[in-house]
């Protein structure tokens, strides 16, 4: 099988894959949530015009002309309305947030005014509508404020409680199972014997995928063999896993076993091998409606196969309708040579230089079994096939890693 661009990989990957279905959530569960429904204001905010500013409600016209002495004749706070109307030549106690009296149009702020015993002293002008925030400033009922598809940010949870929601309807969380395999793996903890590593791909890509919104299943390490590996799909299948997720065994080694069990297993295979760096090994495929990548065994491979191709998958299957991470123009902060077949994905760090533009700096190592600089790296610089030499200061592309 033929090398496979990114974006022909990518394709096959989200080929058909619609939203795995909905659920209504509390609002103290919206955040990373992503709503499968248009949301509409169920109320009007400000429901009344409000006072912006501690002072005292007047009529614009009273206080045209100053210094001027108004009748003091009562206090608003903030959800206690004054009961009756001002008339010419009287003014109301007024405290942010309190609702406009009828008859009122300004706000007076009390840096500007004097009291003396039952008047107050106006000693500034202030027009129509000062320091009043309208009816509906905010937004209004019925108002679409959030479109469905929308991953909820902290802010939008907070939009949603003003608009008086409780729940809300979402998309449910991907599940995505995890498995690492190979003999030398260990758990973190473990004292390796000789020939041995520490396991750390599942932990970043269970990371990632909870990032994402998704909902991470470690299944473990599995060893090589075909029975145990069989065994490790089958127990992804009875979770019903929206994802299964391998790292290591994705290749055609004589221990590379997980394209063989899932073939077994009667996975229909879209592909395994695509011309990038680092990660060429990498397989998709379907197994019984569980979609299945498989990814590389380095840590930085892994990592940069998930997400590139993992990322989108979760937020296709979330509802989401930013699919991809957008990518910006950034200045080469190091000469490169020329690039071969292969589209590129270099680590590298962001600055700014003394003119204010973004700096991207790939890191100087870029072996595909080395955590530091993926760790240290503030984004992928990608560079496409057969790119020419490129020089420092020159534009380049990035993409920027999420928190």
């Amino acid at each position: 099988m033929a090398l496979l661009s990114v974006s022909d990989a990518l394709d096959r990957v989200l080929a058909g894959v619609e939203p795995i279905g909905i659920e209504k959530v509390s609002l103290a569960d919206a955040f990373h949530r992503v709503l499968a429904a248009d949301l509409v204001a169920s109320r009007t905010q400000p429901p009344a015009d409000v006072s912006s500013m501690d002072g005292y409600a007047v009529r614009a016209d009273d206080v045209a002309t100053v210094p001027i002495a108004l009748k003091l004749i009562g206090e608003v706070a903030a959800g206690r309305p004054f009961d009756r109307p001002i008339g010419a030549g009287e003014a109301v106690r007024i405290f942010t947030g309190g609702v406009i009296p009828q008859g009122a149009d300004a706000i007076v702020i009390q840096e500007n005014t004097d009291r003396n015993g039952t008047d107050v002293i106006v000693r500034e002008p202030s027009s129509r509508g000062k320091h009043v925030r309208p009816q509906g400033l905010d937004f209004r009922s019925g108002d679409v404020l959030l479109t469905r598809g929308r991953h909820l940010t902290d802010r939008d949870v907070a939009l949603i409680a003003a608009m008086n929601h409780p729940h809300i309807t979402v998309y449910r969380r991907p599940k995505i199972a995890l498995i690492a395999t190979g003999d030398e793996l260990v758990r973190p903890g473990t004292e390796p014997a000789p020939g041995q590593i520490v396991s750390s791909n599942a932990f970043a890509l269970a990371a990632l995928a909870r990032n994402e919104g998704a909902e991470a299943i470690d299944l473990g390490i599995v060893p090589d063999s075909l029975d145990a590996t069989m065994a490790a799909v089958e127990q992804a299948k009875n979770l019903k896993a929206d994802v299964l997720m391998s790292s290591g065994g994705a290749s055609v080694g004589d221990y590379d076993l997980i394209q063989k069990a899932l073939v077994a297993k009667g996975m229909s295979l879209a592909f395994w091998r695509v011309a990038l760096r680092p990660g060429r090994p990498v397989m998709h495929g379907d197994l019984g409606g569980m979609r299945v990548l498989g990814l590389p065994g380095n840590p930085v491979s892994a990592y940069v196969c998930a997400f590139l191709f993992l990322l989108p998958l979760i937020r296709r299957l979330s509802g989401r309708t930013d699919i991809q991470p957008i990518t910006e123009s950034a200045l080469l902060g190091r000469d490169l040579g020329a690039n071969d077949e292969r589209t590129d994905y270099l680590r590298a760090t962001l600055s700014r230089n003394p003119a204010g533009d973004v700096v991207a700096t790939p890191h100087p190592l870029q072996d595909s079994s080395m955590l530091t600089p993926l760790a240290k790296a503030d984004c992928l610089l990608i560079r496409e096939p057969f790119a020419p030499a490129a020089h420092s200061g020159s534009l380049c592309t990035v993409v920027k890693f999420g928190l």
